[in-house]
C-alpha cells in the first residue's frame, strides 16, 4: 500500500535531519520569531549607524514591493545561532522569517495605529550571500532540505502559473465552508472526508474546491543547467529544475547566468510507477530532485560579460601588463604557440581582437551597436583551423564549441519544446548559452543553408527573436562568433577565383569582421620549418620553443614554457583568461578625433580602389565579399579592441593603422577575388619561376593586338615547350587580372591588348 507520502505529487522531506516542523513546538516558534523580528528592526551598520532592513522594509512597501533581501552575513554578525537555525532548518525557520518580516512592518509603518493586522500584505523575505557557490555536480542525496547556492545558466523557463496559498471548500449538502491553508507550495492537500457541520445530511465525500475564492501567488518552473565551462571533456551537462513563486517569477529569462540560493528537495517523477503486490501501481520510491528557491543574483548585467571579483594583486598584475611593452604581439604569440607558419600571424592577432572585443555602444535613440568581433578561417585542410577554435574555447572566459554538422538552426539559437504535460518552454541554443562570450562553429560549410540563415540576426544584432507556440521573446546573443570553413571544392583552386571557391551567401560573409583565407603553401624552405616544429612538438616540446624560435620567429608554449621564456613575450593561459576578462569588463575605448579622421579617409579610399578593381575585372560580376558601411564598423571594433589590450581608453592612430593592416590582409584581400593582380604568394619558388617564364613565352608568342586560341595555345606549351598545365593556365589567368590580355568569343580565344 502506498504511503502519504508517496501519494503526494510533490513533498517536502527532513531525511537528512531527522525532524521536521512538527518537532518544533509552539512556544519555541514564537521565540525564534521575536528574535528574528528584532533583527530586522535593530541590525545596523557600524560604520554609518543606520538600520538597513527596517529602511528597506518601509521604502519597499511604499513602493507596492512586498519582498526583504536579507544577507546571511547580516544575519551571522547579528546573531550566530539564528543563522544555524535558518541553514539547519530553512524550510521551517524561513516561513517564520516571513512573519517576523510582516509584524516588523505593521511595527515600522508610521500609521500602524489606523491599520489592522489583515491589512498588512505578506512579506518574502529573499537571501543573499557571498559565500562559495556548490557546484551542481556535486550536490547529492545528502544535500536533502539544505540551503545551498548553485551557480548555472537558465536553459528553460516555463510560463507564469498560479499556485494556491489558500484553500476554500464548500460542502455541496448543508453549504458549510472550510479554508485550508497551503504552507508549502509544493505539497498536496487532500480534500476533507466529511463535514464537520452537525446539520450536514450527507457529511461524507460532499466537499467540493471554490476555485474563485483561493488564495493564489505567481509560480513558475526554471531549468538551471551547468555553465559551458565548468562541464568536463565528455560529459554530459548537468541540470536540475527550480521552482520560483511571488517576487522571482519573471526576473530572468533563458541564456542568463545566475546564482541561486534555495533549499533542496524532491517531488515525484511523473509518470514513474512500480508494481505493488496484488497487481496495483504504486509510485515510485525514486524522486526528482528540484530547488525551491529563495534568492536569486543575477551574475552578467548589461553588456553581457560574467561579474568576476579581482584582487588587488591580480589588477596590479593587468595593470603592469598594460603598460609593458609590445603586449599586443605577447598576447598574439600567446595563442596556440604550438601552431606554427608564416600565415598563422596575422590570424592570431586577429584572434586576440576577437577575444577582447570592441566597445559595445547603445544609442540616444535605444538602438544597440555590437561590439563583438566575427572572423571567418576559410582555406584548405590541415591548415590548424580547427586548432585554433579548440584553443579560443579554452581561454575565452565563456567558450562553446560546435560542429556546422551537427548544429541546426534550433539548437545554435533557441527552441520552443513541449514538456509531459504538455506546457511549451523555451530552450535556449549555443549562441544564447555563449551570451558574453564566443561561439566557435566548426565546419562551417557543412551547415544547411537555411541553418546559416537563422544566425544572420545572432551576428548582426546580437539578439534571437522567437515567435514559435504562442511564444514571442527576444533572447539575448551577445557573442562573438569564431567559424572554420573549407572551399567549395575540398582544397583552394588556384585556377579558380575566390568567388567560385568560396560558397557563402554576401548575406552572410558581410557579417564577419575579418575573412582570411587560409591556403597550404607549397615551399620548400617554409614546409622543413613546419616540420620542424611539429616534429619537435612530439618529440620534446621545450626543443619545439628552441628550435621554433630560432628558425621562424614564433612564440613558444605556455604548458612547458620557462620562466626566462615567459619572460621574452609568452603570457600563461590561465593569466591571459583573467586577463581578458578583466579587460573586458574594466574597458571601453572610443576612438580619438585623430583616429576618426585618418579611418574616414582610408574607408573612402578602399571603397574607391574597391570599385575601380570591381569595374576592371574582367567578369564584371558581384565583389565576392562586399564592402559596405559594416566593414567600416569593424575596423572601428577592431581599433578599440587594440586599444583594450592595453587598458587605454582611447584608440589612437596607431590602432586604426594597425586595424586597417589587419582588414587588408583578410578581407579586402577576400574581395579581391581572394589575391591581387599578380599574387603568386601561395606558390613554391619553382612553380612561381616557371609561371613567369611562361608568361615571357606568351608576350613573344602572341603579339600586341592579335588573337589566338586559348585551347591551342595552351597545347602548344604543354606538349611542345614542356610547361606544365597549371603554369600556363595560371599565367594566362594573371594576365587577364592585370588586363594584358581578354577572353574573346566566349573564353575560347585569347587576344593580347597591351
Amino acid at each position: 500500500m502506498a504511503t502519504a507520502w508517496d501519494e503526494r505529487p510533490a513533498s517536502y522531506t527532513n531525511q537528512n535531519l531527522g525532524a521536521g516542523e512538527a518537532d518544533v513546538s509552539r512556544n519555541e516558534k514564537k521565540r525564534v520569531l521575536s528574535r528574528f523580528r528584532e533583527f530586522i528592526r535593530n541590525y545596523r551598520e557600524a560604520s554609518t549607524q543606520v538600520f538597513p532592513y527596517r529602511a528597506q522594509l518601509l521604502e519597499r512597501f511604499r513602493r507596492g514591493e512586498h519582498k526583504l533581501v536579507v544577507e546571511l552575513e547580516h544575519l551571522n554578525n547579528y546573531d550566530e545561532e539564528l543563522l544555524d537555525m535558518l541553514l539547519q532548518r530553512p524550510a521551517v525557520y524561513l516561513d517564520v522569517f516571513e512573519e517576523a518580516a510582516k509584524q516588523a512592518l505593521q511595527l515600522t509603518t508610521p500609521s500602524r495605529d489606523e491599520m489592522q493586522s489583515g491589512e498588512i500584505p505578506d512579506i518574502q523575505v529573499l537571501l543573499s550571500s557571498k559565500q562559495k557557490p556548490t557546484p551542481l555536480r556535486t550536490v547529492s542525496a545528502n544535500d536533502m532540505n539544505k540551503l545551498l547556492m548553485i551557480p548555472g545558466i537558465v536553459t528553460h523557463a516555463s510560463r507564469a502559473s498560479a499556485k494556491a496559498v489558500e484553500l476554500t471548500f464548500i460542502c455541496t449538502s448543508c453549504r458549510y465552508k472550510k479554508t485550508i491553508p497551503c504552507a508549502n507550495f509544493n505539497k498536496a492537500v487532500k480534500m476533507p472526508r466529511s463535514c464537520p457541520a452537525p446539520e450536514c445530511p450527507s457529511p461524507n465525500d460532499s466537499f467540493k474546491v471554490l476555485p474563485d475564492q483561493n488564495k493564489y501567488v505567481d509560480a513558475q518552473w526554471l531549468k538551471l543547467q551547468e555553465a559551458p565551462e565548468a562541464v568536463p571533456t565528455g560529459e554530459m551537462p548537468r541540470s536540475i529544475n527550480l521552482s520560483v513563486t511571488r517576487n522571482l517569477v519573471d526576473q530572468v529569462s533563458p541564456g542568463m547566468r545566475i546564482k541561486v540560493m534555495g533549499i533542496s528537495s524532491v517531488r515525484q517523477q511523473s509518470g514513474k510507477t512500480a508494481s505493488a503486490k496484488g497487481g496495483s501501481r504504486m509510485p515510485s520510491s525514486v524522486k526528482d530532485g528540484f530547488l525551491t528557491v529563495v534568492g536569486i543574483e543575477v551574475m552578467d548585467d548589461e553588456s553581457g560579460r560574467s561579474s568576476s571579483l579581482f584582487t588587488p594583486e591580480e589588477e596590479q598584475t593587468f595593470h603592469n601588463m598594460a603598460r609593458s611593452r609590445d603586449i599586443y604581439g605577447r598576447i598574439a604569440r600567446s595563442i596556440a604557440p604550438a601552431i606554427s607558419g608564416d600565415y598563422t600571424h596575422d590570424i592570431k592577432k586577429a584572434i586576440a581582437c576577437l577575444l577582447f572585443g570592441g566597445s559595445r555602444r547603445i544609442l540616444p535613440d535605444g538602438m544597440k551597436l555590437r561590439g563583438d568581433i566575427n572572423v571567418l578561417m576559410l582555406g584548405d585542410p590541415s591548415t590548424a583551423k580547427s586548432q585554433f577554435l579548440k584553443f579560443v574555447e579554452k581561454v575565452a572566459p565563456v567558450g562553446v564549441y560546435t560542429s556546422g554538422k551537427g548544429s541546426s538552426a534550433a539548437g545554435l539559437t533557441a527552441n520552443v519544446i513541449k514538456d509531459s504535460r504538455g506546457e511549451f518552454f523555451l530552450e535556449g541554443g549555443a549562441m544564447v548559452l555563449a551570451d558574453g562570450g564566443v561561439v566557435c562553429i566548426d565546419e562551417f560549410d557543412k551547415m544547411r543553408e537555411q541553418d546559416r540563415v537563422a544566425i544572420h540576426e545572432a551576428m548582426e544584432q546580437q539578439t534571437i527573436s522567437v515567435a514559435k507556440a504562442g511564444i514571442t521573446t527576444v533572447l539575448n546573443s551577445r557573442s562573438s562568433v569564431l567559424a572554420a570553413a573549407n572551399p567549395v571544392f575540398g582544397t583552394y583552386d588556384e585556377m579558380k577565383s575566390a568567388a567560385e571557391n568560396i560558397d557563402f551567401l554576401p548575406t552572410i560573409l558581410s557579417r564577419f569582421d575579418l575573412i582570411f583565407i587560409v591556403r597550404d603553401i607549397r615551399d620548400e624552405a617554409k614546409d622543413r620549418l613546419i616540420a620542424r616544429h611539429v616534429i619537435g612538438v612530439h618529440v620534446d616540446a621545450s626543443t619545439a620553443v628552441s628550435n621554433f624560435d630560432r628558425g621562424h620567429g614564433g612564440g613558444g608554449t605556455d604548458a612547458v614554457g620557462t620562466d626566462e621564456e615567459r619572460t621574452q613575450g609568452e603570457i600563461d593561459l590561465l593569466l591571459m583568461k583573467k586577463y581578458i576578462k578583466y579587460c573586458r569588463l574594466k574597458c571601453a575605448p572610443v576612438l580619438s578625433p585623430a583616429a576618426a579622421e585618418l579611418l574616414r579617409n582610408n574607408y573612402v579610399g578602399i571603397r574607391e580602389d574597391h570599385r575601380k578593381r570591381q569595374r576592371e575585372s574582367s567578369g564584371g560580376g558581384s565583389p565576392t565579399v562586399p564592402i559596405t558601411i559594416r566593414q567600416l564598423e569593424a575596423v572601428v571594433r577592431i581599433a578599440e579592441s587594440l586599444a583594450k589590450m592595453e587598458l587605454a581608453f582611447e584608440a589612437t592612430p596607431a590602432h586604426v593603422t594597425e586595424a586597417i593592416r589587419l582588414f587588408k590582409v583578410s578581407t579586402l584581400n577576400a574581395a579581391s577575388n581572394g589575391a591581387a593582380p599578380g599574387d603568386m604568394s601561395s606558390l613554391g619558388r619553382e612553380q612561381v619561376r616557371e609561371v613567369q617564364a611562361v608568361e615571357d613565352q606568351i608576350k613573344r608568342r602572341v603579339p600586341i593586338g592579335s588573337t589566338v586560341s586559348q585551347r591551342g595555345l595552351i597545347d602548344e606549351f604543354v606538349s611542345l615547350q614542356g610547361y606544365s598545365q597549371f603554369a600556363v593556365r595560371k599565367a594566362l589567368q594573371i594576365m587577364l587580372e592585370r588586363g594584358e590580355v581578354k577572353h574573346a568569343s566566349q573564353q575560347k580565344k585569347i587576344r593580347r591588348v597591351r
